[in-house]
């Protein structure tokens, strides 16, 4: 593959883009996610370091969010004492002698394939003289506790006279949220700074320590809330300097004294230097390339898209923490305030599963570790067992508002998820299992996943309720996927997934007890799993209402949706925005326009297990699904895309599921949603990874637990290759085009 398609690539700065490039142009290591802003900033940036767990609730806020860190980005250059900055258009009178500077050339690219971000650009100093400014950054994948830049500078025309200065500021905030306390340790002396912060009142400490690296005396200095270092020299024409600035950072979930662990960092760093740290890290990329890319032949504008996705599926998911998570917006933005959602376990996780195991579990440990929040949550609403909650951070209690921020006519809508999307335990179950097959990793399974599974089915068989007259159990008060519908009774999607649910923690149970019965005598004990609770589940199991219209052989998605206000959303074309957004909240929730992927995500999850009358073909169900469904779907969650592709790639509506996959891989890098802005959109990025080989290629397990292929291939797609991982083995596929 050419370079080019390892490439994200920026030919002009357009300030009125310039958040969109900040969250696309996003750096991590699994550890920390720094948002692409410029070093020596721009008006209106929005500059962040987000790290994992660094959770805090001022008074006055609805609910916790992960705190913007102290930015180590700032490095500012002068030549010939004119400050750089990226000014493009001057008078034609100031062109040659322009009194702010002008730059007169300007390019930015990500280098997904070694996470590193490189900005050139050509400037002219009021003075005349040119020089080329060659800004490059990274954080290291192979040493999470450190971030590196390399500034070079060339004289292109004249000799100009250079000074430099770089440090951190900890005058950030979250959108002027401000969470850090005052009491703050700033520092500064020769060519090394360093500060220490603490969040009020979670209290969080964050250290982080600098050196500016050359051949020139140096000089620190401490400027309000900034510490910082300053050099100077003068070059000859042609003449280049490189200069390096190397961060270290530790907080006080990783050791008791951050700052001075960050200084003795720092001092390792300096002594490895640059290029080697680069080496180490390249090296770690490698290694996740091997099995997270996909390679594809005959699509490069696909290729190129897919590896964006899967870029930035790995650098937000942690590599040593198993206390923390990947939010709904990654590490690469403020949006949903940093909190984890069910967009981790079915839409992460599962690549992770395949490509990174490892990672994976990562993952789904925090969820063992947060089961204490779940068995809350279920207590105070009146439910046995565990109940995740829908949003949630550090401690794993329900952090979902109940009120959104106010609308422009200074209203603020009820949330309910929090209170009703229950689905999300069934989620993280789904999860685990798909772990358990495709890993094996039985030490995980019965150590920490079964005591998921079946606390959780304990909360589902206390959540049901029987209808006595129907002779059936139903669920009430419910929100799916589709969260247009808030408050419904019997959504298809939860009632089909919480009997699924059911149903494997029985079969799990049978299994710990054939395979692990000392595990099963203790979790039996444990999670109260008397005879009486398992008959209930398999009562429920038996007796679970799944809406389904037996005339028209489709799944209803409740009771009452289709006599609602049918909605051609088809019509609706071109727009920029959601249906909901222009018929407006209160006449979407009363028509049948669905947000996303629901009776469809049903299809994707469970394939033709789907609980069809018997007489009836399965594969014709889905069909009529697809056909009943598709129409009448908005895409208002960028969730949805990559999960009708899945989908139509597998029922071989081949057109249908190119389209979803398109839309599904560009909805960052074309802005689909118009909020970029805000962060990395972390659930449509695993979903393309899913679409494409469990759809397109349409690998899976099969009856004899081997792994196979059903590939339906674009027709313009030759070949696709891949690597994953089953029950510890790299496996290798080569996928090539039939048509």
């Amino acid at each position: 593959m050419t370079k080019r398609l390892w490439d994200i690539t920026e030919l002009y700065f357009d300030p009125k883009r310039q958040h969109h490039y900040e969250t696309l142009f996003t750096i991590g290591s699994g550890y920390l996610g720094t948002r692409g802003a410029f070093e020596e900033s721009y008006p209106g940036d929005t500059p962040a370091t987000l790290i994992h767990g660094i959770y805090n609730h001022i008074p006055g806020a609805l609910v916790p969010e992960l705190v913007n860190a102290p930015n180590w980005l700032p490095i500012n250059v002068t030549v010939d004492g004119t400050p750089f900055q990226v000014i493009l258009n001057v008078d034609k009178a100031d062109f040659m002698t322009p009194p702010n500077g002008l730059a007169l050339g300007y390019s930015r690219s990500l280098h997904m394939d070694t996470g590193l971000l490189q900005r050139e650009v050509l400037f002219r100093a009021a003075s005349g003289n040119i020089v080329r400014l060659t800004f490059s950054r990274f954080a290291s994948l192979h040493d999470q506790h450190v971030m590196a830049q390399r500034l070079t500078v060339t004289a292109v025309d004249g000799s100009p006279a250079i000074t430099i200065s770089a440090g951190i500021d900890t005058h950030v905030t979250n959108a002027g949220a401000r969470h850090w306390s005052a009491d703050r340790q700033i520092k500064a002396s020769g060519s090394r700074c360093a500060v220490q912060v603490t969040t009020e009142p979670s209290g969080y400490t964050v250290g982080m320590a600098a050196a500016l690296i050359s051949d020139y005396p140096t000089h620190g200095i401490t400027e309000g809330l900034r510490a910082s270092m300053t050099i100077s020299f003068t070059l000859q024409q042609e003449e280049s300097r490189i200069i390096d600035k190397l961060t270290a950072i530790y907080t006080s979930r990783d050791v008791i004294n951050p700052l001075e662990t960050a200084e003795a960092k720092l001092e390792e760093a300096a002594v490895i230097g640059y290029q080697m740290l680069f080496d180490a890290h390249c090296h770690e990329w490698e290694k996740y390339w091997t099995t997270a890319d996909i390679r594809i032949d005959g699509d490069e504008e696909i290729q190129r898209a897919v590896r964006f996705t899967t870029y930035h599926i790995l650098i937000p998911t942690p590599r040593y923490d198993e206390r923390a998570s990947v939010g709904a917006k990654t590490l690469s933005g403020l949006g949903y305030k940093g909190h984890v959602f069910w967009d981790t376990e079915l839409f992460l996780v599962p690549p992770l599963i395949l490509s990174q195991p490892h990672l994976a579990r990562n993952l789904l440990m925090y969820r063992y570790h947060n089961l204490h929040g779940a068995r809350n949550k279920a207590k105070a609403n009146g439910y046995q067992g565990a109940m995740f909650p829908w949003e949630s951070t550090d401690t794993g209690e329900e952090t979902t508002p109940q009120w959104s921020d106010p609308q422009p006519d200074g209203t603020r809508i009820r949330i309910w998820t929090g209170d009703s999307e229950q689905h999300i335990s069934t989620d993280i179950t789904y999860a685990i299992l798909k772990y358990w097959r495709w890993t094996n990793d039985r030490e995980f399974l019965l150590k920490h996943g079964a005591e998921i599974v079946l606390d959780t089915a304990a909360f589902w068989g206390s959540r049901v309720e029987y209808n006595a007259e129907q002779n059936r159990y139903e669920v009430s008060q419910q929100i799916g996927p589709d969260e247009y519908h808030e408050n419904i009774d019997n959504s298809v999607f939860v009632n089909r997934m919480a009997q699924w649910h059911l149903q494997t923690a029985l079969d799990l149970l049978e299994w710990l007890r054939a395979n692990a019965p000392a595990d099963a005598d203790r979790l039996t004990t444990a999670l109260d799993l008397t005879p009486k609770r398992l008959t209930h589940w398999r009562d429920v199991i038996a007796k679970m209402y799944i809406p389904f219209d037996r005339e028209q052989g489709i799944h209803i998605q409740f009771p009452g949706f289709f006599e609602m206000e049918y909605i051609p959303v088809p019509k609706y074309h071109p727009r920029t925005r959601s249906v909901q957004e222009i018929i407006g909240h209160a006449r979407t929730i009363q028509s049948q326009v669905i947000k996303q992927a629901d009776v469809v995500m049903m299809m994707a999850l469970l394939g033709e297990d789907l609980s069809v009358p018997a007489g009836l073909d399965v594969r014709q169900v889905m069909i009529n699904n697809w056909n009943t469904y598709f129409p009448r779907t908005d895409h208002g969650s960028s969730l949805s895309p990559a999960m009708h592709a899945w989908v139509a790639a597998r029922l071989h509506l081949n057109d249908e599921a190119y389209e979803m996959l398109h839309h599904a891989a560009h909805i960052d890098l074309q802005d689909n949603k118009g909020n970029v802005r805000d962060g990395i959109h972390a659930a449509a990025c695993g979903g393309v990874w899913q679409a494409i080989i469990f759809g397109f290629c349409g690998l899976h397990i099969d009856a004899n637990g081997e792994l196979a292929l059903d590939p339906h291939l674009p027709a313009h797609w030759r070949e696709v290759n891949f690597n994953v991982y089953y029950r510890g083995e790299q496996r290798t596929f080569s996928v090539k085009n039939s048509v």
